[in-house]
C-alpha cells in the first residue's frame, strides 16, 4: 500500500516533466502565424551559407539561441553558446539598465547569422546542458516579432528553459 502511494504522488511530478512546444508550461504567449504560414513562409525563404536564428534569453544562462539551416523547420534547430572570438553577439550590452538597451533586450528577434560550428561542446553550467559552439562572424537582423518557435503552443518564461523542439 506504502508503494503504491508512493507510486501515486509522484505520477503528477513525472508528467510535469514532460516538455517540448509548451505544452506542460503554461498558457501558449507566443502569438504568431499559423503552423501553415510558417511552414509555407520556411519553404520559400532564402537560402545560402549562413543560418537563421532565434535569440532565447533565459536569465542566468549563457547560450544564444536557437540556430538552423535555411528551409529546414524549427524543430531541428540546435540551441548554441556563441564564440564571440570573430565578432560580437547582437545584444552584447551589459546586464543591467534599461530594458532595451541591455543583455537580453532581443529575446525572440529573428537574425540571419553567419559563421561555422566550431567542433566543440562547451558546458553552460546554470542550464546543466552540453551545447554546440557556434563560431559568430556576423549577423543581420530579420524580425523583431517573429512569432513562437516551435509550434503555437509555446510559452516563454524568463526566468527557466520553456522552449524546446
Amino acid at each position: 500500500m506504502r508503494k503504491l502511494f508512493l507510486l501515486l504522488a509522484l505520477v503528477p511530478l513525472i508528467v510535469s516533466c514532460g516538455g517540448g512546444s509548451g505544452q506542460y508550461f503554461g498558457s501558449p504567449n507566443m502569438p504568431g502565424p499559423t503552423a501553415e504560414e510558417r511552414a509555407a513562409q520556411i519553404a520559400t525563404e532564402e537560402t545560402g551559407n549562413f543560418y537563421y536564428g532565434r535569440r532565447y534569453h533565459v536569465k542566468k544562462t549563457r547560450f544564444w539561441g536557437y540556430l538552423r539551416k535555411p528551409r529546414q523547420p524549427w524543430s531541428s534547430a540546435k540551441l548554441v553558446v556563441m564564440n564571440e572570438s570573430r565578432g560580437k553577439q547582437p545584444d552584447r550590452l551589459p546586464e543591467v539598465g534599461p530594458p532595451e538597451a541591455r543583455y537580453g533586450y532581443d529575446n525572440n528577434y529573428e537574425y540571419k547569422i553567419k559563421g561555422y560550428y566550431t567542433g566543440d561542446t562547451v558546458y553552460e553550467i546554470n542550464s546543466n546542458q552540453f551545447l554546440p559552439e557556434f563560431m559568430l562572424t556576423g549577423y543581420e537582423r530579420l524580425d523583431k516579432n517573429p512569432g513562437w518557435l516551435f509550434s503555437p503552443a509555446d510559452h516563454y518564461d524568463p526566468s527557466r528553459i520553456t522552449l524546446l523542439p
